[in-house]
């Protein structure tokens, strides 16, 4: 093997003789580096006087008339780099001098006192030089301010003109940091074909643009905007794949995953498979403000074994979930991870709220996750720290905010249908199936109910069913938590957090200070009708029994002022405070006396007609005796009199 390598080297080595050459080789120290050019032409082979015709060389013409191009040279490379970097700078600056321009109409077209007329002319001229470089301008974090304002401000077939040309574009649009303001701002524009069109261009690529942080903006938007069959098509390809790819698979009527899964048969081990695929990068991501995400989650809890869906609640647990509960859905989503959370796990949640307790507060969706952790977590100690004492620097706002009160009136008298509407006490009563105590305990699947609750997608005025586990059931183990809550007794984790917290003192100081807003204000009422009658099971008495009759005492106070004593209306006047007063005298005896004594002794006649009639005529038809015998000597002559009238089937009451 080496005599061979040895040979083939000394055969490459050896020079090829040229015919007709001197035999005598001159010294070859003599010759420079460089080749010199002979000038004569060489002979050709065996002293023929015909000249040599050399071989052809590879980068001379070929046979059939084609040409192969030489590699440039180190100079040729570097005037084409020239030539492509002074090319490059031309059209920057030509693109400069558009952006100037576009920059000075933009100033002119975006001012608050400029006429429509005028306004028009710089938009339409705007857009004409913007024509044929729209897609690219669109990703400009300049130019794109320009285009976004045109098109505010175009009309319509402007408008169209401009969502034509973007329209190939628009999914590489979606992603760009930049361009994502004026998709965006095309979509409130578009109309329904249109609308319909960007929808149908997402198909297949809805869980890659999920993925994206700029991305899921878009589809985020394009879901806010679509009607209920669109939100079913944009959702059904995150199921599964072959949903994906066949999405006339599904019809309307089956808007629940189980349903879809019953209807053509999927293996659900698969759908779950696939859709864990698609959740997982989502939530590594952070990517969980928007709704079609807690959509998705939601109707992944549904067919979600016991490991899967405590992995997802792990994974939310702390402060991603505050991210979330802005929304129907992710509302009920932080419900079922305090509900079904470890104590670990519901610890990081309430941990991850510290910051934004009060604006979670005042929050529709949001304010029922806290009303979920006042009613069932049993780590009274960690809620006292870190929610009760921010709600109470901001006491009185929450008073008289719709949805703030709800967090104290939970306390005063838990999930009270007066306060709560059936779809927020529905979905307070919401759990994830496969970690409900029944399918833990093996038992029948029958127990299982199903809950009518609303549906997210409020434009398709459908209800869709959630599975739901029955509420009379135990919880067995400290990892499987029910709708009930932990092991605490309610009345006593109620009594720990209003009580002794220092909550209910602080609140009754509030509702004696401000006696008479609170009557007269539409919420506010409410908190306070039900702090003076002392709260559900009188959770108020006896702690609190010598503040309580302080607050009866100012409002019978505000109730003994004369008519046009002051410049606000008199409570027995009002239409809000007259029925709260109404409501005390017929469930609070001892209100009634501290305000019939104190208010209305020897006054009734002058109080026996308007709203304040109604005051007068609940003394006799108070469920108590002492009540009723107290008014009753003064009431009957005007009863007899025709002035005061009580309906037929209160009289009985009365008697």
């Amino acid at each position: 093997m080496a005599a061979k390598s040895h040979q083939h080297s000394d055969k490459t080595k050896k020079r090829k003789q040229v015919p007709g050459a001197n035999a005598e080789a001159p010294d070859r120290s003599t010759y420079s580096k460089k080749p010199k050019i002979v000038s004569q032409r060489l002979s050709g082979p065996k002293g023929s006087n015909k000249p040599f015709k050399p071989l052809k060389s590879k980068f001379m013409k070929t046979e059939i008339g084609e040409e192969k191009k030489a590699p440039m040279s180190k100079r040729e490379r570097r005037l084409h780099a020239k030539e492509l970097a002074e090319a490059r700078k031309k059209k920057r600056k030509r693109y400069y001098a558009l952006e100037n321009e576009l920059a000075s109409l933009w100033e002119k077209m975006r001012c608050h006192d400029i006429a429509k007329e005028d306004r028009s002319k710089f938009v339409t001229e705007a857009l004409q030089k913007m024509k044929g470089k729209i897609p690219e301008i669109a990703g400009s974090h300049i130019s794109s301010r320009v285009l976004q304002t045109s098109v505010k401000y175009c009309s319509q077939s402007e408008r169209d003109a401009v969502f034509e040309e973007l329209q190939p574009h628009f999914l590489n649009l979606a992603c760009n940091t930049y361009a994502v303001h004026l998709v965006k701002k095309m979509l409130d524009n578009a109309s329904k074909k249109q609308l319909s069109g960007f929808i149908s261009s997402l198909h297949g690529r809805v869980a890659s643009l999920l993925r994206h942080m700029v991305g899921s903006v878009v589809v985020q938007h394009a879901y806010e905007l679509a009607n209920a069959a669109q939100k079913q098509e944009l959702l059904i390809e995150l199921y599964s794949t072959e949903l994906q790819l066949f999405k006339d698979l599904v019809s309307m009527k089956e808007r629940r995953l189980v349903d879809v899964i019953s209807k053509l048969g999927l293996q659900k081990s698969s759908v779950l498979r696939h859709m864990t695929s698609v959740i997982q990068p989502i939530l590594e991501k952070g990517i969980v403000d928007h709704s079609i995400i807690h959509r998705m989650l939601i109707e992944y809890f549904s067919i979600a074994d016991q490991s899967s869906a405590a992995d997802i609640i792990q994974q939310l647990s702390g402060a991603l979930l505050v991210r979330m509960i802005h929304t129907k859905d992710g509302s009920r989503i932080g419900m079922l991870c305090v509900k079904h959370g470890s104590a670990k796990e519901r610890k990081k949640i309430i941990k991850g709220m510290k910051d934004h307790i009060s604006k979670v507060a005042h929050d529709q969706c949001g304010s029922l996750v806290l009303v979920c952790i006042l009613s069932i977590v049993d780590d009274t100690k960690l809620i006292t720290k870190v929610v009760i004492r921010e709600l109470q620097k901001i006491l009185k706002e929450l008073v008289f905010d719709k949805n703030g009160r709800r967090l104290l009136l939970q306390l005063l008298h838990p999930d009270c249908s007066r306060y709560f509407s059936p779809d927020d006490l529905n979905s307070l009563n919401l759990s994830i199936p496969s970690l409900s105590a029944k399918s833990e305990s093996g038992a029948n699947s029958e127990a299982k109910s199903s809950m009518v609750v609303e549906s997210s997608d409020e434009e398709a005025k459908h209800e869709t069913k959630v599975t739901v586990a029955e509420d009379n059931t135990s919880a067995s183990g400290d990892d499987l938590h029910l709708v009930e809550g932990g092991k605490k007794d309610p009345f006593l984790r109620r009594q720990e957090l209003l009580v002794n917290s220092g909550l209910a003192e602080g609140l009754i100081d509030l509702c004696i200070e401000s006696a008479g807003e609170l009557l007269r204000s539409n919420f506010g009422k409410e908190v306070l009708y039900e702090v003076a009658t002392g709260g559900s099971g009188g959770i108020l008495h006896p702690t609190l029994d010598d503040k309580l009759n302080a607050l009866h005492e100012a409002i019978a106070s505000l109730a003994a002022k004369a008519p046009g004593e002051s410049e606000e209306e008199h409570v027995l006047n009002n239409f809000h405070s007259s029925r709260t007063i109404r409501k005390l005298i017929l469930d609070c005896p001892t209100f009634a006396r501290t305000l019939w004594k104190k208010a209305l002794k020897g006054k009734s006649e002058l109080w026996a007609q308007g709203h304040s009639c109604k005051v007068i005529c609940a003394f006799l038809e108070s469920s108590d005796s002492k009540v009723r015998e107290l008014a009753k000597k003064e009431l009957q002559p005007l009863i007899d009199g025709g002035i005061i009238k009580i309906p037929e089937t209160k009289q009985a009451v009365s008697k």
